[in-house]
């Protein structure tokens, strides 16, 4: 059994506690209009144009976006970087792209993560069958979970899917007690407003438990906008602009009275 991947992340300090390997898996059903990873969204191999420049000379280049792994092949990756891992009490997270598009091929390496003894963490968009998860909850440590928008239009204007398996999901991996942090993406004129900011606090004060570890707070970013023409993707988020580092404080401060740590950035 094989996974489609479209990069391997190491030295990764975003995705979960200390070092660790990030295995980006393509496919994704949800189509965010500020997605950092455009690439991830298909659940096909593809091959783009690359233009290196050397001077005042360009070349062009095909690029594979996309390529098949092992279980094998990630656990050889990850024994390459155990000194890492190990002294810095890391771990292996997959991410993508929505991992859970890949479910087969995840459980699987998930399995073998855990018998060979790494902590093992998934960044979920939430959007899978229940018994996706039901079925991987046994072998992941810690559930890296969005949380875009609780307004079901918008939720479905902005990402292309309703939050409703979302958010039942979400239900699901609270009551099970495995280990959550919860990312909010922070996207000005999209889900920054006061209503949204606090119908996700309220959500959170209500089904707070121990197993929620720490909210992230991700500011937007234009450093995916330039691969778009390269996957003849629209880019929707041209008069976008980035959340102030005032405005993220601000937020920090807001999100501390659900009584777990607030963090910005990854």
């Amino acid at each position: 059994m094989k996974g489609l991947i479209f990069s391997v992340k190491k030295y990764s300090i975003h995705d979960g506690p200390g070092i660790r390997v990030t295995f980006f898996m393509k496919g994704c059903k949800l189509s965010c209009w500020w997605c950092h990873n455009p690439e991830g969204i298909s659940p096909d191999p593809e091959k783009v144009v690359q233009i290196d420049k050397i001077g005042e000379k360009e070349f062009q280049r095909i690029e594979e976006v996309g390529k098949l792994y092992s279980v094998d092949d990630v656990l050889e990756i990850l024994e390459g970087e155990r000194i890492f891992i190990t002294q810095s009490k890391g771990g292996v997270t997959f991410s993508g792209g929505e991992p859970m598009m890949q479910h087969d091929f995840l459980l699987e390496a998930l399995k073998s993560c855990k018998k060979a003894g790494y902590h093992t963490a998934v960044d979920t968009s939430g959007y899978a069958p229940s018994e996706s998860f039901n079925r991987i909850i046994p072998y992941t440590d810690l559930f890296l979970f969005d949380i875009k928008h609780l307004n079901d239009e918008k939720h479905l204007m902005y990402t292309g899917v309703s939050n409703s398996l979302i958010l039942e999901n979400l239900h699901l991996l609270i009551d099970s007690g495995c280990d959550l942090m919860i990312r909010i993406p922070v996207i000005p004129g999209v889900n920054d407003d006061a209503g949204n900011m606090n119908d996700i606090k309220r959500f959170l004060l209500k089904n707070k438990a121990d197993n929620l570890k720490k909210i992230c707070l991700l500011p937007y970013h234009k450093t995916g906008s330039s691969k778009y023409k390269k996957f003849n993707i629209p880019y929707r988020m041209i008069d976008a602009s980035q959340p102030s580092s005032a405005r993220m404080k601000e937020l920090k401060d807001f999100f501390s009275d659900v009584g777990v740590k607030v963090k910005t950035g990854g």
